[in-house]
């Protein structure tokens, strides 16, 4: 069995990289310059379809897990189960104004700014968050049992970037990623 912690903070490494591409987007649009809208589409889409579908609900299930052997880490879960909702939102938010963009709909340049400011800032808190505040605890306290309730709690589907098969979609973005922000990682 692949050690649940080192593959949870490994997907934390992948979308710290996501989210710092999306970072060197946002500073071009800053600049008033163009960004790169496909990119920003391919990022956002991993992240809420893998991040919503697959990691956030193995998360909750470890949180809800902790929560039960640790009580005293209830209001910090808490808020990092509300952060997923939040997450899912601005993503949500996020990929309306991309996809009215490249569908050739004008928009203020301050909102759709704001919406992927928020997104990053959100998303990257909360992973800070957690590799702070969950990781070590987890380690220390959920049992071999416990780690195969959180793989099933959302098994299956392959890393679709970062894996050893990425999907067509996004095969461009991970040769983005190679280029900006060093080889891709296979799992």
């Amino acid at each position: 069995m692949i050690d649940p912690i080192a593959a949870w903070h490994e997907e934390h490494v992948y979308f710290g990289r996501l989210l710092k591409l999306l970072r060197r987007q946002l500073d071009v649009f800053h600049r008033g310059e163009e960004p790169e809208y496909q990119l920003i589409q391919d990022i956002i889409t991993y992240l809420r379809d893998y991040g919503d579908q697959y990691h956030h609900p193995r998360e909750d299930e470890a949180f809800s897990r902790l929560v039960r052997r640790c009580p005293d880490m209830e209001l910090p879960i808490a808020r990092l189960q509300q952060e997923h909702r939040v997450i899912a939102h601005a993503g949500e938010t996020l990929v309306q104004s991309i996809n009215a963009i490249l569908e050739g709909t004008m928009l203020p340049r301050a909102e759709v700014e704001m919406a992927l400011a928020t997104y990053l800032v959100y998303y990257g808190n909360h992973i800070a968050r957690e590799e702070e505040d969950v990781l070590a605890r987890a380690t220390k306290e959920l049992t071999p049992a416990d780690w195969q309730a959180v793989k099933d709690a959302a098994p299956g589907a392959g890393d679709p970037v970062f894996g050893d098969k990425p999907a067509e979609r996004y095969k461009e973005l991970r040769r983005q990623i190679a280029r900006e922000a060093g080889p891709a990682v296979k799992r």
